[in-house]
């Protein structure tokens, strides 16, 4: 397994990621975490337009489904009820394990699998080491705390070494 904190490709928001990108590239399964990569951590239910992007990527026969560390499964399940897309939790990201399981789910391979995220060292980490296109967004709601600001400060390399490939 890779070890690899460079993501293939970083976008600004998810919405900038479409249905065609991912087509492009053989995609039939989209990843996702989902604190600050899809809403903020303090949002309970999915907004219109994320409900209406999912839509579009099922429209292009794209499965989605989310992947979280997030250890109380009570906020994620209810989130992932209003967009009616399956999760798995407790993933373990950086571990392989949560991103393997999800795939299993889904009946997809490595190959035409994209991990979709906003942390260098759990979700870019783990779809690098599971052999799964990384894709990175900018935090929804930006760095809040300390030590948010501190994490995106080490992230701009990486981040700076993707856009140069791209």
């Amino acid at each position: 397994m890779p070890f690899s904190l460079t993501p293939h490709r970083v976008f600004d928001r998810y919405e900038d990621i479409t249905a065609e990108y991912l087509r492009r590239r053989n995609i039939t399964l989209l990843l996702s975490d989902l604190d600050f990569t899809l809403a903020a951590k303090s949002t309970r239910r999915p907004d219109p337009a994320l409900q209406a992007w999912i839509a579009k990527l099922a429209a292009a026969g794209i499965q989605f489904m989310i992947v979280s560390n997030n250890r109380s499964g009570t906020r994620v399940e209810e989130f992932c009820a209003g967009l009616g897309v399956p999760y798995q939790g407790r993933a373990g990201k950086p571990s392989t394990r949560g991103l393997e399981a999800a795939m299993a789910r889904a009946g997809a391979d490595r190959k035409h699998t994209a991990m979709l995220g906003d942390k260098l060292l759990t979700d870019i980490l783990a779809a690098n080491r599971a052999g799964v296109l990384a894709l990175m967004v900018e935090p929804v709601g930006g760095a809040v705390t300390a030590w948010q600001k501190v994490l995106h400060a080490l992230q701009s390399p990486f981040k700076a070494a993707s856009r140069r490939r791209s």
